[in-house]
């Protein structure tokens, strides 16, 4: 499937037409944007003092952005249009819906996945985000844990007081999406090991644990993320590690995922760079983009994803798929493989992906990290997923400095731009 059908619908909202009259520089851009959200353009609900300053150097005097810019977020908990009504209102300007990447938007690609009853867990509007993206039958945890009680057991108050009558009619569920950490993680955590040692009938017990598993596909690899409290929060990533464990815990077997999605993953920084490209396109910019400027908090999630992708922009030209990742069964799917491949399918003129790196959340200045691999690998806590390998150079950002404005600056700078 192409992206550029999967897309055609949002093209037509995203920017609005050219603004008449009006020059934003004496050049078009050669050149984009990718902002983190949490960490760098807010913290919680609290917007970040340098970001609104940041977008008055991208806008011109109409409110209208100079240069194509995306917001490559690992949140999922919330629609699209939800988010740009966030960041609308946390930058003074307009931000469109079709300019938010959150964890899970890669998903709609996957039509394979689409027709089949899917297991979603996270919090929010899961099964509209999972309707919105192209998934026909989806059964959420919630009803999952009414359709079968008895599951559902650590929490003594929600333990039935009478033995429930046998579950009937209800779905086989054909596969599993984890859209971000949900909030009764021992529910969810219990339910998703009943369904893969089940094959998706958790009313049963199997003779032997089915191996491999049903498919599992999960959004959000961060460990940890920043919002208003001092020290980092735990993530997505963190429940990732708890069900890999419990997992293997019980059955002596790996957990294997379909795909990884979000951050630092190629295909959501691919699927970025097919959205910079059509932003630039329909403002009539006719430069190519030939650079992307991705700007984060969070080494193991923004810089180790630029830095990947920059690779893989690198090896691409060499005809080469998914530089630097563990050639794992993850890393090697046919849904990753052929969503790169959609390179064929839309011209790419993008040459290069640098990172940069803010000191407003997960970050700061005395946080080092050793610059000598022999010294990274046995001093720096590894706290990226365990199906990317860990390459200590891809932790090096390619600047750094204190906030989202001297970012922008700092890029405006380097292409010589007004």
């Amino acid at each position: 499937m192409a992206l550029r059908g999967c897309l055609r619908a949002g093209r037509a909202l995203l920017w609005g037409p050219p603004a008449r009259g009006v020059c934003a520089a004496a050049r078009p851009p050669a050149f984009g944007f990718l902002f983190d959200v949490d960490g760098v353009l807010v913290r919680g609900s609290q917007p970040v003092p340098a970001a609104r300053r940041a977008f008055q150097r991208l806008a011109d005097g109409s409110g209208r952005l100079r240069v194509p810019v995306a917001f490559l977020t690992n949140a999922g908990n919330c629609l699209p249009s939800a988010k740009a009504r966030e960041l609308s209102e946390a930058l003074g300007l307009q931000v469109s819906p079709e300019q938010v990447i959150l964890a899970h938007s890669p998903l709609q690609l996957f039509s394979q996945f689409h027709q089949k009853c899917m297991l979603v867990d996270g919090q929010g509007p899961v099964e509209e985000n999972a309707h919105n993206l192209g998934f026909k039958h989806v059964v959420t945890i919630e009803a999952l844990r009414k359709a079968y009680p008895l599951l559902d057991m650590v929490d003594q108050s929600r333990r039935p007081k009478e033995l429930p009558p046998p579950t009937t009619g209800f779905p086989t569920i054909e596969g599993v999406i984890l859209f971000g950490e949900p909030v009764r993680w021992e529910t969810s955590l219990q339910l998703i090991t009943d369904v893969l040692l089940s094959n998706g009938n958790p009313g049963a017990r199997l003779q032997d644990v089915p191996y491999p598993h049903l498919p599992v596909i999960a959004c959000n690899m961060d460990l940890l993320w920043m919002a208003e409290a001092k020290m980092p929060r735990f993530g997505h990533g963190t429940f990732l590690l708890c069900l890999e464990t419990i997992y293997k815990k019980v059955t002596g077997r790996e957990l294997k995922y379909e795909a990884l999605i979000g951050k630092p993953s190629t295909i959501t920084y691919r699927y970025a760079e097919y959205l910079i490209t059509q932003q630039a396109e329909k403002q009539g910019w006719k430069a190519p983009i030939r650079r992307l400027y991705a700007v984060g908090d969070n080494p193991m999630s923004d810089v180790y994803g630029a830095n990947l992708y920059n690779n893989y922009l690198k090896s691409a030209q060499q005809n080469q798929v998914q530089a630097g990742v563990k050639r794992s069964s993850q890393a090697g799917s046919p849904q990753i493989e052929d969503y790169l491949q959609l390179r064929k399918d839309c011209s790419s003129s993008v040459e290069s992906c640098e990172s940069i790196l803010v000191c407003t959340g997960v970050y700061h200045h005395n946080d080092s990290i050793p610059s000598k691999t022999e010294q990274c690998t046995r001093e720096t806590v590894f706290h990226g997923h365990r199906d990317f390998c860990f390459d200590p150079s891809l932790l090096e950002a390619s600047y750094i400095v204190q906030d989202v404005n001297d970012a922008v600056e700092l890029a405006f700078k380097k292409e010589n731009w007004s």
